[in-house]
């Protein structure tokens, strides 16, 4: 196999690659970077490879990254090695992991989603922190969740920071898009209970009466969810606070919330 060298901050490659940590360079390739063996190598186990495979030189080798790329040239994608202080300035990272991937972004409709495809569901809306949003990926893989809708105006999932926190996730669970009037639309077409934490018309969160296909919704990190849309839950549950902190952090309690709701519905 063939490997390209790359030795200078000027290559086209190098400025395409860098350009797509800038969410409106990503929306217009349709394309995103991630960074880490364990990340390009939980993508390829999701069945998905890089489109351009970068590597560091003089790095260790490793049979898994031997694999990935045999595998990426074998797809006809491109293989380069680049000092790694360049691919610290592709990455924006001081100190970066050897390898890196550029992927092709999947189609993330709506009505892609088989809601019986799992017990649970992750629903986030208008989530802003990356971090968040990653770790809510990770607690939906936690869980055996079926993937994470986002609603309205969230932050970009294929950002680099959002990728990076999701520790694999991006790749092995289903993610989808969607504004609330064509969630809930979705959602009524079929089975499903959508449950939120709440302080309106609530019940205790344990040993509430969780159905599946249940569909765990956490609302905005300052804000939380508007009041329709927690009025249109089928259940609202309220988790209790007894310390000073007047709420959780969303994505933990999301966690929180998906470990009851996985400890109460039926194997």
């Amino acid at each position: 196999m063939t490997r390209k060298i790359i030795t200078g901050y000027s290559n086209p490659t190098v400025k395409f690659v860098r350009s797509l940590r800038e969410k409106k360079h990503r929306r217009r390739e349709r394309k995103f970077l991630a960074e880490g063996l364990r990340l390009l190598t939980d993508a390829r186990e999701g069945g998905r490879l890089p489109e351009i495979l970068l590597m560091a030189q003089g790095r260790e080798g490793h049979p898994l990254l031997d694999e990935l790329e045999a595998n990426v040239a074998r797809a006809g994608g491109d293989v380069i090695e680049l000092p790694l202080d360049i691919l610290a300035k592709v990455t924006g990272k001081e100190n970066p992991q050897a390898v890196a991937g550029v992927f092709a972004e999947w189609d993330t409709s709506i009505d892609l989603i088989d809601r019986n495809a799992a017990p649970i569901w992750l629903v986030a809306h208008a989530m802003r922190d990356p971090g968040n949003l990653g770790t809510m990926l990770r607690t939906a893989d936690a869980v055996g969740a079926g993937g994470l809708i986002l609603i309205d105006d969230c932050v970009d999932p294929f950002s680099v920071e959002a990728v990076r926190a999701s520790m694999g996730a991006i790749f092995t669970e289903r993610l989808a898009q969607a504004r609330w009037d064509e969630f809930i639309a979705w959602l009524r077409q079929g089975k499903g209970q959508l449950v939120a934490a709440s302080l309106r018309e609530a019940v205790p969160y344990r040993g509430a009466a969780y159905a599946s296909p249940c569909f765990v919704m956490v609302g905005n990190e300052s804000r939380g969810l508007p009041e329709d849309y927690e009025m249109a839950c089928d259940l609202r549950v309220t988790m209790p606070m007894k310390g000073r902190a007047d709420s959780l952090n969303a994505a933990v309690a999301g966690a929180v919330l998906a470990y009851e709701v996985l400890a109460s519905l039926p194997e």
